[in-house]
């Protein structure tokens, strides 16, 4: 279900970098600044293959002996590859070659019936937009797709990228990456608002003590996922190399790409799909991290990678710091109140994402937050999403500032049209 819609800010002004020369000796080159930028961009990427290539290794663990504690070590290592992802999510929208891979890796919502059984109760048994709503590839070895017969004997990483990822174009049918992976460690939260996460017992991987059937291919499919995560990740990485394609195109594109992603994934993806859209829904289907209740974790590290890139500093797995030219710096040397300002801005939308990861580690769930009737957990969301909305309007100076044309911010209608939402 997506409402965006992308909304050119019309500066309509030629871009412009010059100043006075006092000013000028201080600002960083655009040359600099991007590479900074790419730097960030390919220590992040390596970052996430890093900590996926660790998850890998705790399925492998997990198959070959289910038991709880090797798969809520696998969980562990889930949760312990979101952050370094979710900082990298900066990099989109304004990077054509990452907006048309970042479905591969985090798509949602997603059918999970698509994938393997669940509960028909709460979950439904059809659906009249999604004719594999419940196709359950898992227990099926072959399934029909726009009237053509897919073998699925052998669940491979190829299968679920090329067949059955979008598969009849539906977005919802998603089939691999971080979400895919989530529901299969932790299955459906079936507990609403209520307290809880997914709750799949190990012995859906336990083919000597199989529940819920067919744990042999439950467990190809997820090793199928977490392979194909793990080459995604590495593809990555190389866009972001020396003479990578997606250096090449940032030296094209320049600094309108840099705002553009700042701007859109601050308002109309993390602030309107992500937030708004489940707060005014109050559905815990809308929740990023559904299956698990990682949500304010992937919240949180969205909006500290929106500072790295501002602040051009990124502090990686390893503990080791990247930084260099900035956009910060250049806002800075042209009109230090604007710099100081946004910077403010960013560090209060941290805080308020912080504060929601408290609330959610010692109080409730980020579903539970945004229940209806639940006052205060709503407005501990508001707050965040507000943080967003004001650090988006300083990006927008930041750009009437730069002269810069080609910038776009993505929409929302959960913000700039909430009735359509209720449509």
């Amino acid at each position: 279900m997506k409402f965006n819609r992308k909304a050119l800010l019309g500066l309509g002004l030629a871009a412009s970098l010059f100043a006075a020369p006092q000013a000028m000796a201080e600002e960083p080159t655009t040359d600099a600044i991007l590479k900074t930028y790419a730097d960030i961009a390919l220590a992040g990427y390596q970052d996430a293959l890093t900590a996926a290539k660790t998850l890998d290794v705790a399925v492998d663990a997990l198959l070959a002996k289910p038991s709880e504690e090797t798969l809520e070590a696998a969980r562990d290592a889930w949760k312990a590859s979101r952050p370094w992802y979710q900082q990298t999510e900066a990099f989109r929208f304004g990077n054509p070659i990452v907006d048309d891979w970042e479905g591969r890796v985090n798509a949602w919502p997603l059918d999970e019936g698509l994938i393997d059984y669940v509960d028909a109760g709460t979950y439904g048994t059809e659906s009249d937009e999604n004719s594999l709503y419940t196709a359950n590839v898992i227990a099926n070895t072959s399934i029909a797709i726009n009237g053509e017969t897919v073998d699925a004997t052998d669940i491979t990483p190829e299968l679920l990228a090329d067949k059955l990822q979008e598969a009849g174009g539906i977005e919802a049918n998603v089939a691999t990456g971080y979400h895919a992976i989530e529901f299969l460690l932790w299955g459906q939260d079936l507990n609403g608002t209520g307290p809880g996460a997914g709750n799949r017992p190990a012995t859906d991987f336990d083919t000597a003590n199989c529940t819920h059937d067919n744990c042999d291919r439950r467990g190809a499919y997820l090793k199928a996922a977490t392979t194909l995560l793990v080459s995604d990740l590495t593809e990555m990485v190389g866009n972001w190399e020396e003479n990578g394609p997606a250096r090449a195109d940032l030296a094209k594109s320049g600094l309108p790409s840099v705002l553009t992603g700042l701007g859109s994934l601050s308002f109309g993806e993390l602030a309107g799909e992500r937030m708004k859209l489940g707060l005014l829904l109050h559905d815990p289907e809308e929740e990023h991290d559904c299956f698990s209740d990682n949500t304010y974790n992937s919240h949180l590290n969205d909006a500290v990678g929106i500072r790295n890139v501002y602040e051009g500093k990124y502090t990686r797995l390893d503990g080791s710091v990247v930084e260099g030219a900035s956009i910060s710096q250049l806002i800075a040397a042209k009109d230090a109140a604007l710099d100081k300002e946004i910077r403010g801005l960013l560090d209060d939308t941290v805080a308020k994402m912080e504060a929601m990861k408290t609330r959610g580690e010692t109080v409730e769930a980020y579903d539970q937050m945004i229940a209806e009737g639940n006052a205060e957990g709503n407005a501990v969301v508001q707050a965040a999403i507000d943080g967003l909305i004001a650090q988006t309007r300083g990006f927008e100076r930041a750009v009437a500032l730069l002269n810069l044309e080609g910038v776009t911010i993505e929409d929302s209608d959960s913000l700039s049209n909430p009735d359509a939402v209720f449509k």
